[in-house]
C-alpha cells in the first residue's frame, strides 16, 4: 500500500468537500480529525466572503478568528486577526497599488502575513480561504505552511468560485463542513428566488449597455461572476469576461464600446472611495457614470450577491426593480 492510501489529509479543494475520519497523519506526531466530528466547530476565516457565508448560515458564534479584511457583519471586527497584508498600501493611488502588487507577485513573495502562533492558539477545526486570487486572501501554499506544525490538523476549505453556480456550490460546501447543510440549501434557494424575480421583471425591457470597471488605473474589466449578475439584472456587459479573470483595458476600449452606463466598482473599495475614483475618470458623451460599493455586492462572492443583482436591476431599470433598502450603496457621478 502506498503512502497516500495509508493517510488522510483534511483538505477541501475547489469547493468539493472531502469527508474525513480520524486517522494517522503523514507527518510525525500529527493526528487528522474531521471537522465534522464536532457539533460546534471552531472556525477561522481568511476570506471576507467566507465570513459572510458562515454568518448567513447562522454559525457566526463559531467564528474564532478572521482576516484583516473581514468586516461584515460588523460584529466580526471584535475577532482576533490572523492575517494581514504584507504591503501597506492604504495611502497609495490605484496606479501605485497596481505597480506594488505586480512587483510583489513577480518576485514570488506572499501578499499576506499569517500570525501562525495565534492561529495555533485558536485551535480551528475549519479554516475558510480561497485559491482563486493571490491578491485577495492567503491561498494554498501559505495555509499549508501555517498549519504544518499543528498537532491536530484543521479542515481547510479553498473556495474558488468563477461563476454564480460556483458561489452556490461554495455555500453548500461550507454548510456541509460546519454542519449547516439545511441552512445552506435554504440560503441558496432564497438567493435563486430573488435573482429570478429581478430577471423576470426586466425580461421585456431594453437591455442596458454596461461597462463595469473593477479597477480604474489601469482600467480593468468585469470578470468571473459579475457579467452574469449584469445579465440577470437586464443588462449587457460589453467588455466583461464571464467566468474568467478580469484583464486590463485601454480607456479607448471603453469609449469605443459606447456604453449607456459605466459602473465603477474597484475591488476592495467602499462607496466613498469608488465615488472619488469615478469622479476622476474622463467624460464619455451620453454615458452615465455610477459608483457602487464593491465590497458589499460585487467583490465578495457570497450571500449578498442576490442583493447586488437587485441593485444592478434598479440602476438599469428603476421603474421595474425597486430598491427597498434604507441605505443607498451607489452614487450618480454623471
Amino acid at each position: 500500500m502506498d503512502r497516500a492510501s495509508k493517510h488522510q489529509v483534511a483538505v477541501v479543494l475547489y469547493g468539493s468537500p472531502i469527508v474525513l475520519v480520524t486517522g494517522e497523519s503523514c507527518c510525525p506526531n500529527q493526528t487528522v480529525w474531521s471537522a465534522l466530528t464536532t457539533s460546534m466547530p471552531r472556525i477561522v476565516s481568511f476570506l471576507p466572503a467566507g465570513t459572510e457565508i458562515v454568518h448567513a448560515l447562522g454559525a457566526g458564534g463559531e467564528l474564532v478568528g478572521r482576516s484583516h479584511e473581514c468586516d461584515y457583519p460588523p460584529s466580526v471586527v471584535a475577532l482576533p486577526v490572523v492575517s494581514r497584508p504584507a504591503l501597506l498600501l492604504d495611502d497609495e493611488t490605484p496606479d501605485g497599488i497596481d505597480r506594488a502588487v505586480a512587483e510583489r507577485m513577480e518576485s514570488g513573495a506572499s501578499m499576506y502575513e499569517i500570525d501562525e502562533r495565534l492561529l495555533q492558539e485558536l485551535r480551528p477545526d475549519v479554516i475558510v480561504t480561497q485559491d482563486l486570487c493571490r491578491v485577495c486572501a492567503p491561498s494554498g501554499n501559505e495555509l499549508s505552511r501555517a498549519v504544518q506544525g499543528f498537532t491536530v490538523l484543521p479542515e481547510i476549505l479553498f473556495l474558488t468560485p468563477r461563476t454564480l453556480a460556483d458561489v452556490e456550490e461554495n455555500i453548500l460546501t461550507v454548510g456541509v463542513a460546519i454542519g449547516r447543510s439545511l441552512e445552506a440549501r435554504s440560503l441558496v434557494h432564497g438567493q435563486r428566488e430573488r435573482m429570478a424575480r429581478v430577471s423576470a421583471a426586466t425580461s421585456g425591457a431594453r437591455r442596458q449597455r454596461v461597462v463595469f470597471l473593477e479597477w480604474t488605473d489601469p482600467v480593468f474589466c468585469a470578470g468571473h461572476w459579475v457579467p452574469e449578475m449584469i445579465a440577470l439584472a437586464g443588462g449587457q456587459e460589453l467588455l466583461g469576461r464571464p467566468g474568467a479573470d478580469s484583464v486590463r483595458l485601454l480607456w479607448d476600449d471603453v469609449v469605443a464600446a459606447a456604453p449607456d452606463m459605466i459602473i465603477v466598482s474597484p475591488c476592495g473599495y467602499r462607496l466613498e472611495q469608488a465615488t472619488a475614483l469615478a469622479q476622476g475618470l474622463p467624460r464619455v458623451a451620453g454615458t452615465r457614470v455610477i459608483a457602487v460599493d464593491a465590497n458589499a455586492y460585487f467583490a465578495r462572492p457570497g450571500p449578498r450577491m442576490a442583493e447586488g443583482i437587485e441593485l444592478l436591476g434598479h440602476l438599469m431599470h428603476p421603474d421595474l426593480v425597486p430598491w427597498p433598502q434604507a441605505h443607498r450603496p451607489w452614487a450618480e457621478v454623471r
